[in-house]
């Protein structure tokens, strides 16, 4: 199968670090850095690269964190936890 192959729909032009998407989430990740141990499995299964390691520390990146939870589903030491956005 080819690109020219699937129907139009709509698509961005450019990778996820130009196209900022924060601003989608209603809930956020949240690091209670007392309960973590780098161990960057958070950074691991993030399926949008927010995660970026800071001092041997994992850092979520809101600008472009959609709030999926899947870093706290992952964290084997219970460090992250989500909360609504406040409006």
């Amino acid at each position: 199968m080819k690109a020219s192959d699937l129907p139009l729909s709509a698509m961005s032009l450019a990778n996820t670090r130009y196209n900022k998407t924060g601003k989608w989430r209603s809930i956020r990740p949240v690091i209670d850095y007392s309960k973590c141990k780098s161990c960057m499995i958070c950074w691991k299964f993030c399926p949008d690269a927010t995660i970026e390691i800071v001092d041997n520390k994992p850092y979520i990146n809101l600008d472009y964190c959609k709030g999926c939870g899947i870093c706290r589903e992952e964290c084997a030491f219970k460090a992250i936890k989500m909360e609504e956005e406040k409006k």
